[in-house]
């Protein structure tokens, strides 16, 4: 099984990061589910700002009016600009290293050689396993790696799974 998400075309955003004898194994986006807390903000604004139109406007204080709706636009542009970073943002599982891409303006790529994997678990929480999502948490034998959790990986199981085999291959796996 391989779980890459665009056919077997990687992005450029993220072939840029690839040695050229690497091959992508896994590359996934992170759950929807990163975008709940934005959501939640947006329509927990709307809902403010509505409320205090109806008390401000009630009350003749058009000046405050404006700067509550500014604000939520504020929310607004930040709800935009965390839907674009989760749109470049990739996990990736190649056959030699784990690599993770974040970031729209500073990008930030942190990597861990499958080879120093020492340890490696995966945690669901309750909204987790109700949503589809999961963090790996990985151990190496350096004390301090750049890749020590990933948070909001979609398909958990599948993916520790796949991360496992390339980790600790079988006899009869053709690598």
């Amino acid at each position: 099984m391989r779980l890459v998400t665009h056919g077997e075309s990687t992005p450029a955003s993220v072939s840029r990061y690839l040695l050229p004898h690497e091959t992508s194994v896994i590359m996934v986006r992170h759950h929807p589910a990163v975008l709940l807390r934005p959501v939640a903000e947006i329509f927990g604004g709307l809902i403010v700002a509505g409320l205090l139109s109806k008390f401000l406007n009630d009350n003749g204080q058009g000046d405050l009016l404006l700067i509550v709706w500014w604000a939520w636009l504020l929310l607004l542009i930040r709800f935009v600009w965390k839907v674009a970073e989760w749109s470049v943002d990739y996990f990736v599982v190649t056959n030699q290293r784990m690599i993770s891409t974040h970031g729209l303006i500073t990008r930030q790529v942190n990597m861990l050689p499958l080879s120093k994997v020492t340890d490696m678990r995966f945690e669901r929480s309750l909204l987790g396993r109700l949503l589809g999502y999961g963090s790996f948490i990985t151990e190496s034998a350096g004390q301090d790696q750049a890749l020590r959790q990933v948070d909001y990986l979609p398909y958990p199981e599948t993916l520790y799974l796949e991360v496992c085999q390339l980790i600790f291959p079988g006899k009869d796996d053709d690598d």
